[in-house]
């Protein structure tokens, strides 16, 4: 299955589960979710990648519940956040394994 098959084939399942969720469908950007799962992955253990996304969903769902932020304001500022904390932890991962290789 080629990428743009795969991808086409998430966007599907998430259209899917909304509506059996019966939620109203939110304009998802599945190339960064992907892409901020697989940094989690790589840099904490593979079952942070979905642990991650579903705490910045919920972050995200929470501050447009309350209003303190559209979902894709508080999107993109979470996964900020978890990018950042990603590349902290990954730097500290580099001196440890250059300090005892």
């Amino acid at each position: 299955m080629s990428d743009d098959a795969r991808l086409a084939t998430v966007e599907e399942w998430a259209r899917e589960l909304a509506r059996a969720l019966e939620v109203e469908e939110t304009a998802l950007d599945i190339d960064a979710i992907l892409s901020l799962a697989g940094e989690a992955a790589h840099t904490v253990v593979r079952p942070a990648a979905p642990v991650t996304t579903f705490i910045i969903g919920y972050v995200a769902g929470l501050a447009e519940a309350t209003g303190q932020a559209s979902f894709t304001t508080a999107q993109a500022a979470a996964s900020g956040v978890a990018r950042r904390l990603l590349q902290e932890r990954d730097a500290v991962q580099q001196t440890t394994d250059d300090e005892y290789p």
